[in-house]
């Protein structure tokens, strides 16, 4: 069973990339799904890389404050 391992790796592999080219109705549109599902998870594993804070907003306002003082 183990040497089958990979036959079965490269098969989904292929699965995944051409078989909506390749495969007909169904099998196509099922292709085109685990791709998009597995998409999404790839991309949810990495945070958006927007920061939660706003890292300039303590200068800012004291900024603010310097140009009120004057």
């Amino acid at each position: 069973m183990k040497r089958y391992i990979p036959f079965f790796i490269i098969a989904f592999i292929l699965f995944v990339t051409i078989g909506d080219k390749i495969l007909p109705g169904e099998l196509g549109k099922s292709s085109i799904q685990t791709r998009t599902a597995l998409n999404n998870f790839a991309l949810n594993l990495f945070p958006t890389g927007k920061p939660k804070t706003n890292p300039y907003e303590r200068t800012e306002k004291e900024l603010q404050e310097l140009e009120k003082r004057r």
